[in-house]
């Protein structure tokens, strides 16, 4: 019974996790600690919502390749995802305290299938990087053409690249020349403050001498200085899936069985 206890007790830690995990709040670019606040259930929500996201930006892209239209979902299948953990937690418990056969079963079968959809994304991300490289290259003409033909015309799209640039202190998707020709530039002769780390607007002068990097390069570093957090993240949840696998099955085996 002492064995049957302690199973019981890892499987409410496992799922305690689990739901810590999803009841996070609204992540902001910045620190590797505000990244870890963000949460699967509370990202997809705060992506769908909130149209100042890199998402958001990537929605307001005109005639966009398919597959990075696609994106703009993102926040739908984090919502589902961070929905499927919920339950996940909940049969985990359930089946934990009512020793039922049932929910032990249909939590180990949903973590494996989230288990193996991770393991497939992770090769299909090293699978087709080229035709991710591709896709970057494809977004970095669309964007630059959005931002010339329609910032400071497009309210919506310059509402949605204003709130990003503050966000990402960045300027441009490349930098301060992606805005030459825009009809921002053609009427006010300058260019966003952002591009010169201000909050008034600034001219060319002053925004080539600050040289402020682009979104898709702010983008980047924030994704590289926190990736050491990203991996561990990554590897932490694998190990906690795969032990909350093998306690379920532990359960659910000796349901009804008196353990010693």
């Amino acid at each position: 019974m002492c064995c049957a206890g302690f199973l019981k007790i890892m499987m409410f830690i496992f799922n305690g996790v689990i739901f810590i995990c999803i009841a996070g709040s609204r992540p902001t670019s910045g620190t590797s600690e505000q990244l870890a606040g963000g949460t699967i259930l509370g990202v997809g929500i705060w992506v769908t919502v909130d149209s100042s996201s890199i998402v958001g930006v990537l929605s307001q892209i005109k005639d966009a390749p398919p597959e990075l239209a696609q994106l703009a979902n993102v926040g739908y299948l984090l919502i589902a995802v961070g929905s499927i953990l919920a339950l996940m937690g909940f049969l985990g418990c359930c089946g934990a305290v009512t020793e039922s056969k049932c929910m032990l079963l249909t939590f180990f079968i949903i973590v494996l299938i989230i288990f193996i959809a991770e393991v497939a994304g992770a090769i299909v991300v090293l699978v087709f990087k080229p035709l991710a490289d591709e896709l970057l290259t494809s977004l970095n003409q669309k964007f630059v053409e959005n931002i010339k033909s329609d910032y400071g015309q497009d309210d919506s799209f310059t509402t949605v690249l204003n709130n990003t640039m503050i966000q990402l202190k960045c300027c441009g998707y490349n930098n301060y020349t992606d805005f030459d020709g825009s009809p921002f530039v053609e009427s006010t002769k300058n260019y966003p403050p952002t591009c010169c780390g201000k909050t008034s607007l600034c001219d060319s002068a002053e925004a080539e001498a600050k040289d402020v990097q682009g979104c898709f390069n702010a983008l980047v570093k924030l994704i590289e200085d926190n990736a050491v957090l990203l991996g561990g993240v990554a590897l932490g949840i694998a190990a906690l899936e795969i032990a909350a696998m093998v306690v379920s099955m532990t359960l659910y085996n000796n349901v009804g069985k008196q353990l010693h």
